[in-house]
């Protein structure tokens, strides 16, 4: 029987590969990016919630870390199974669920409930970034692997900018539910696109693989099963180091994105709308570095991630020290987020899954995102308990709430200090497979 390839001319051949691949960056990067808005709702509601007198900052900590300790269930478990099922079901199938979920806690105000849904809707969240790897590495060659992930990983960012300006905007006009309801509904049709649109490789349309389209050799074929070849993983010291510089840039990730809105409004007397912009700023140029980052590696590093990570990791302190303790005008602070979001962008694209992909075994590449994926959002769901802890909420003569951010300020930019200099120690690492 004649396959698809056989049945088209190289040229065709070359186009039918260039429009599915289109197709799939298109589909992972903006299926990631509207999942993104699903989790994101509680950092934009903080202060109506609080201000309301629904939930405390405490209790706030607890649903926020619920959010994360069941991603990072998530993400490990399901980063073992996206190895085995399509990618395009996981992926569509986590945008679905994760709506629902956001449809029903927009009704929520029960501490219980809310701890309950948000942690469900981490765990279908952790379904969606390693299928979309999985995809990447089903299209792409190695050789094109951290311009295609840096593209992917932009979405983050378009997420972000979406929910902290256009869902910001719609809980300033119509109250605090709708930051939970309208990502909801939004990524119920989002879903149905992406299930019509993606596709999971090319041997399933009967195409060549990629490696064998590009005219590149193609690795070894082991017999061994493939949880065998996912258990490799747990040997390579290299990943576990990942693991740790992963966990700790989340710390500071996770801080600024369910903490900065409300120290932006507390510490520095913005408005919702206007500590949205500046976290709008930050998601943008997000979207601008994590594709430079995949670019720089692979041009001017060969595919190398450490030298790169680097040099991100010193602009993105800097830029911390920046947003805390320098000059406080507002075009400085924008600036400051936006370097920030430019370089944590392209670090999150490297430590948070890239580099753990490039040295892990064709056939794990699920499961090493997983691995990398747990230790990372333990980092996030931690932060968002210590620093509920941290954060002083003092009252003041006159009985106004006051917050002192000083503590978690602190934490947040010492952990990207040591997140950087875990990353450094891995100068020498060769991609080994």
């Amino acid at each position: 029987m004649s396959t698809l390839a056989d049945r088209h001319s190289g040229r065709q051949l070359d186009e039918i590969f260039r429009r599915h691949r289109r197709r799939v960056i298109l589909a992972i990067t903006l299926g990631y990016g509207f999942i993104y808005t699903c989790r994101l709702g509680l950092s934009i509601v903080k202060k109506p919630l609080i201000d309301g007198g629904i939930f405390s900052v405490e209790e706030l900590g607890m649903i926020g870390a619920a959010l994360f300790y069941g991603y990072a269930a998530g993400k490990f478990i399901n980063g073992f199974l996206s190895d085995y099922f399509p990618p395009r079901l996981f992926f569509a199938g986590a945008i679905f669920l994760s709506a629902l979920v956001n449809l029903v806690m927009g009704t929520s105000t029960l501490l219980w409930l809310s701890i309950t849904l948000w942690a469900v809707n981490g765990y279908v969240q952790g379904m969606a970034a390693p299928s979309a790897v999985v995809t990447i590495t089903n299209w792409f060659t190695l050789k094109e692997r951290g311009r295609c992930y840096g593209i992917w990983n932009a979405s983050h960012s378009i997420g972000e900018g979406l929910t902290f300006y256009v869902i910001a905007a719609i809980v300033a006009a119509y109250g605090w539910r709708y930051g939970f309801i309208t990502p909801g509904i939004l990524c119920i049709g989002v879903a149905a696109w992406v299930f019509a649109f993606m596709r999971n490789a090319p041997k399933t349309m009967d195409l060549p693989s990629v490696r064998e389209w590009r005219g590149e050799p193609e690795p070894p074929v082991t017999e061994q099963s493939t949880w065998k070849t996912q258990r490799v993983i747990f040997s390579i010291k290299a990943i576990w180091v990942v693991a740790a510089a992963s966990a700790l840039m989340y710390v500071t990730r996770y801080a600024i994105n369910s903490w900065g809105i409300l120290y932006l409004q507390e510490a520095r007397g913005y408005s919702l709308l206007d500590a949205g912009f500046f976290m709008a700023v930050n998601t943008i140029a997000g979207i601008v570095g994590s594709i430079a980052y995949g670019f720089i590696s692979d041009k001017f590093f060969n595919a190398r991630r450490p030298p790169a990570n680097l040099i991100f990791a010193i602009i993105e302190i800097a830029a911390l020290l920046l947003i805390f303790y320098g000059p406080q005008n507002t075009l400085m602070l924008g600036l400051a987020f936006a370097l920030y979001g430019a370089t944590l962008s392209g670090l999150m694209a490297a430590i948070g899954g890239l580099f753990a992909v490039d040295i892990a075994p064709r056939g794990a590449t699920g499961a090493a995102m997983g691995f990398v994926g747990v230790f990372s959002y333990i980092g996030a769901a931690t932060q968002e308990y210590v620093t509920a802890l941290l954060i002083d909420d003092g009252v003041l003569a006159n009985g106004a709430q006051q917050y002192d951010f000083e503590s978690a300020i602190l934490f947040w930019i010492g952990s990207s200090f040591v997140s950087m200099l875990l990353a450094a120690s891995l100068w020498n690492t060769k991609v080994r497979y």
